[in-house]
């Protein structure tokens, strides 16, 4: 027997216009890369991306069409999101920092009618112009006054929108049609497309909002410093609308001071963003002696947040939610928000809870398998690869078979690539990526272990390991550390020591290098690859 109730597809464009009508007063505060402040309404939002739609149209954009974004977090990359996928077109979101090789590759893969693009990265599409595709239209996100001048023919955004309806017929799409299209920026390879639909959007953005509430509430100021062009900004651009938060939009002004500076002025209660950030507002943290006065909470994720980072905020009074999540999840997968029994443990019993990877989120289940698939138990001692599945998780990658065939189990589950456990609790524990473990004398060593306690040493300001060959044990682990001052920095000694209150005497580094920074990957993540090609000579000490 089926129930008797309507059946309307859940579409984006839903989101917006509830939050025009629920929540007319909550606002998209943008850091315009023309260098002033601008506000806007959810309301205004909303007119601005009928008229947009309207303009897109005009340019010969249909449903299904591919429109994509190389632009910061603002307004009009807001806009943009819910005008292409509410005529039925798909939003093809751009990292900026992927290499030339990758960017050409993906906007030919993608078929790509349309690039918008923020004033910043004008100069980047004009050195990949004799690669880019034969009529691919070219958008410069600004007003008539900064259009850009050059070898290429830019139409302006602002002129797109000027003197269009501000009311669109939003075609009634089905919930499983194609909304958005992110590629990741794997390490090895392509960039492969986790195309998603309207429902697994809406899904994903419903599930945030009942998940992280002191983040997501009405009247909330949320600083998106994940970036739109990465995995949507973490969802926040659907989310905050849906409850009434207003977004506060940083543009490309992502130091410390920039940040704290924003933070303060806008009042800020939320901030979402990856941990080489913190590590920056950390410092001003430090610098001036304060948090920014109305700030409440961070969401940590794209890569393990150090518990010394955590430590740090929330003995400050910012509440520290540790996340979870991939591309190919819509992104976010667990959550760090502590039940009510365990936010009562001692701080030291709270921070080892909240350096874990959290719950789950409703929608999203998870398991480990052992190398034979076998499922192992959640009991906080099996250890196996995570893998996942759910409404918000991809079935395949876009256009991509063999990339496709190799991502799943028998049982159609995806493979994440990391190694975890999981407690009894449900509390996610991701012991390291698969790729990122050292084997020494055939016995692992997690990478994420060693950097999480070195890290907390007063005189690192930011490290990371990887393994270096060793003639007798395979494989042993260096430590590459940024000094906080280069003139003083730990030595080795200092470490092990800090090293020993946790871990036992083999899974210690065996050396110690200097560097001026870490290199990163597209996403704002340690690129260990970088670091292992770096060191692929490196001899150990004691293996001469």
């Amino acid at each position: 027997m089926q129930g008797m109730m309507m059946h309307m597809p859940l579409r984006i464009i839903e989101i917006l216009d509830y939050a025009a009508q629920a929540h007319p007063g909550a606002e998209i505060v943008s850091v315009r890369t023309e260098g002033d402040i601008h506000r806007e309404t959810y309301r205004q939002a909303y007119s601005r991306t009928a008229q947009l739609a309207h303009g897109l149209s005009g340019l010969g954009v249909g449903q299904g069409d591919r429109v994509a974004t190389l632009a910061w977090n603002g307004y009009r990359h807001f806009e943009l999101y819910y005008a292409i996928s509410g005529m039925g077109a798909v939003c093809h979101t751009i990292n900026p920092r992927l290499s030339a090789e990758q960017m050409v590759y993906i906007i030919q893969h993608a078929e790509d009618k349309v690039l918008c693009v923020d004033l910043t990265f004008v100069p980047l599409v004009e050195a990949l112009s004799e690669h880019l595709p034969d009529g691919l239209i070219l958008v410069a996100m600004t007003d008539r006054e900064h259009l850009p001048e050059g070898k290429l023919d830019w139409l302006c955004y602002e002129e797109v929108l000027a003197g269009q309806d501000e009311t669109f017929d939003w075609p009634l799409v089905a919930e499983d049609a194609a909304a958005a299209l992110c590629y990741t920026s794997g390490t090895t390879g392509h960039p492969k497309g986790a195309l998603y639909s309207h429902r697994s959007t809406v899904l994903h953005a419903l599930f945030l909002s009942v998940t992280v509430p002191r983040s997501l509430h009405e009247g909330a100021r949320i600083l998106p410093v994940v970036p739109m062009f990465h995995v949507n900004s973490w969802g926040l651009p659907y989310a905050a609308p849906l409850v009434g938060a207003s977004l506060i939009m940083p543009g490309g002004k992502l130091d410390g001071a920039s940040v704290f500076d924003l933070m303060e002025n806008e009042q800020v209660t939320a901030a979402w963003g990856v941990p080489t950030v913190w590590l920056g507002l950390r410092a001003e943290v430090e610098a001036r002696d304060s948090v920014p006065s109305a700030l409440d909470q961070l969401v940590i994720g794209g890569s393990a947040a150090p518990r010394a980072m955590i430590a740090f905020f929330e003995n400050h009074g910012v509440d520290v939610c540790h996340a979870w999540g991939m591309t190919e999840m819509s992104p976010v997968g667990t959550h760090g928000q502590l039940s009510p029994p365990m936010q009562d443990l001692p701080f030291e019993e709270r921070m080892t809870a909240k350096s874990k990877q959290g719950r789950r989120l409703f929608g999203v289940e998870l398991k480990i398998a052992d190398e034979d698939g076998v499922r192992q138990p959640h009991d906080a001692k099996a250890v196996g690869e995570l893998y996942v599945r759910g409404n918000a998780v991809i079935s395949g990658y876009f256009n991509n078979e063999a990339a496709s065939n190799g991502a799943f189990d028998a049982d159609g589950w995806f493979g994440t690539g990391d190694v975890a456990s999981i407690d009894p609790n449900g509390f996610l524990y991701i012991q390291d990526r698969a790729k990122d473990l050292i084997k020494s004398g055939g016995e692992w060593i997690s990478s994420l272990d060693l950097e999480n306690i070195a890290i907390a040493h007063p005189k690192v300001a930011n490290c990371a390991v990887i393994a270096v060959p060793h003639p007798k044990w395979d494989e042993r682990p260096l430590l590459v550390v940024v000094p906080r001052d280069a003139g003083d920095p730990p030595t080795l000694s200092e470490i092990h020591e800090m090293l020993l209150e946790h871990l036992a005497k083999w899974q210690l580094p065996d050396a110690m290098e200097f560097v001026e920074d870490l290199p990163l990957t597209a996403t704002g993540k340690v690129s260990k690859l970088t670091l292992r090609q770096r060191f692929a000579d490196y001899v150990l000490p004691d293996a001469g």
